[in-house]
């Protein structure tokens, strides 16, 4: 009786959490840069009952399933492993504002192990390493350095931070930087080939590499991107479709509490009313 009453609460936790993912991802929908989260739902192992026809238990390795009769598959339970980001391109608004940035990508690698496609990421300081974005809403602190919008210095390609006169400056397609017909630097652009199993979310759109550093986009075989000036990457999140995947996780969420409230009708009448004949 209680495999199925387990089974069913694992299934309300299960959805509980994809609800809670599916609600900051369109808490999200119009941050720049965001890249939406994707639930992974596993099911436990399943078991396979077998009735044994003697009154001996088998010990481990023993077990003869020609003495036995299959009795059916029992499963045990679902759970969410794991959220993964999707790397997806989001659309492009154009701005008007010469500090935005807009990462389009071009062509770029196929991870063999995934199935998914690299992606590129401006660079951004911090104490303990670079940290990598898609947000390219940047701006122009007190002394003329390019930062994010909490202030986080954006690296050039030699991992330096960047310092400009005034916003009358242009950022061609592919990263450099020219103020008064002087080029001034060239923006910092990673590649990371595997961004859902090597990137790590620090919060604030920013990620960090799982040890050590990502390569040089610029300097990284069949990659290629432009950068817009003006204009920023919007979230990728698409708002319909994840409104109708929550209404779904909802929907689940009340089909698996129905069961547990039917078992919980079964027992208390195994000990109310069984248990008095």
């Amino acid at each position: 009786m209680f495999k199925g009453f387990y089974t069913a609460a694992s299934g309300m936790i299960a959805q509980q959490r994809r609800t809670e993912l599916l609600t900051n991802n369109l808490a999200n929908a119009e941050t720049v840069g965001y890249k939406e989260d994707e639930a992974s739902v596993r099911s436990f192992p399943a078991m396979l009952l077998h009735s044994y026809e003697s009154e001996k238990v088998p010990v481990k390795n023993s077990f003869d399933v020609r003495k036995s009769s299959y009795v059916g598959a029992i499963n045990t339970g679902v759970y969410v492993q794991e959220s993964i980001p999707s790397f997806s391109q989001g659309g492009v608004k154009e701005t008007e504002n010469s500090t935005d940035l807009a990462l389009i990508d071009g062509r770029l690698p196929i991870d063999p192990e995934t199935g998914t496609a690299g992606t590129v990421l401006f660079m951004v300081e911090s104490a303990n390493g670079p940290l990598y974005t898609r947000n390219g809403n940047f701006t122009l602190d007190g002394s003329g350095f390019l930062t994010t919008a909490s202030g986080q210095y954006i690296l050039d390609e030699n991992g330096g931070r960047i310092q400009l006169a005034s916003e009358n400056f242009t950022v061609s397609k592919d990263g450099y930087m020219t103020e008064n017909g002087q080029q001034m630097a060239r923006i910092g652009a990673a590649f990371s080939a595997n961004p859902q199993g090597e990137l790590i979310k620090e919060g604030d759109g920013l990620y960090r590499l799982n040890g050590g550093e990502l390569a040089s986009a610029y300097e990284t075989d069949n990659v290629s991107f432009t950068m817009r000036q003006g204009a920023i990457e919007q979230s990728n999140v698409d708002s319909s479709k994840t409104m109708t995947e929550l209404m779904t996780a909802y929907r689940t969420f009340e089909a698996n509490q129905k069961i547990i409230q039917a078992y919980d009708k079964s027992m208390d009448k195994a000990v109310n009313e069984i248990g008095r004949i």
